[in-house]
């Protein structure tokens, strides 16, 4: 994590944030919190803007699921796999398993996956591989991914900001993984929170559709 922080020091903040999130979004294992919430941290005391380190961090994300959406459009299911089950792809952290888990939860929960994955770890990244198997429609993939991709850096942003008031920045790293933990369960809580709500609302309406 040190060694995130000081590429984030010496390459310059906005540029990296943007690299580094296209990069987390593809299939390299980078961990987001480590990325916006530093920035965020720095963005406290002025030597950043908060709002362009999510900026930033968004437009990064969005390049790099695009990617992956387009590489799963075109070279298809075969391909992806066998590179989840190569030893480049374990490099990254990547296996079957990871894949079949990201298509698994888009079947489940539909184009607005690529919205709810982005908070869910080890799918957040994936997310955008299933939608281009699915051929979903670009234009939805990126405007929710923009949502998705947002919403969770902006999380993090106030993470960052927050733990400025509190923290010195030699235990940053440190409170990033305590806290992250908790955003994490909080933020699947809500998610199944939501999931159970429209199923309910989806089958209270079916309900009303059949008696009419």
């Amino acid at each position: 994590m040190n060694f995130i922080t000081n590429i984030l020091n010496y390459l310059g903040w906005y540029p990296t944030i943007f690299f580094l999130m296209l990069l987390e979004s593809t299939v390299v294992p980078v961990p987001s919190e480590f990325v916006v919430t530093p920035a965020a941290y720095h963005a406290a005391s002025g030597s950043l803007n908060v709002f362009l380190v999510v900026l930033f961090a968004t437009l990064g994300a969005d390049v790099g699921a695009s990617i992956n959406y387009f590489v799963a459009l075109y070279v298809g299911r075969p391909v992806i796999y066998k590179f989840a089950n190569s030893k480049w792809g374990k490099m990254c952290l990547l296996n079957q398993e990871k894949v079949e888990k990201s298509e698994k939860y888009f079947d489940d929960h539909g184009i607005a996956a690529t919205l709810t994955g982005r908070f869910v770890p080890v799918i957040r990244h994936l997310i955008s591989i299933p939608a281009g198997l699915a051929r979903m429609h670009y234009g939805k993939f990126i405007l929710f991914t923009t949502i998705g991709a947002g919403g969770w850096h902006s999380v993090l942003a106030i993470l960052g900001w927050y733990l400025h008031a509190i923290v010195p920045e030699d235990q940053l790293n440190d409170k990033i993984s305590e806290y992250a933990e908790y955003i994490k369960f909080a933020i699947l809580g809500l998610i199944i929170l939501a999931v159970i709500y429209f199923v309910i609302k989806r089958k209270l309406n079916h309900k009303q559709e059949k008696t009419a």
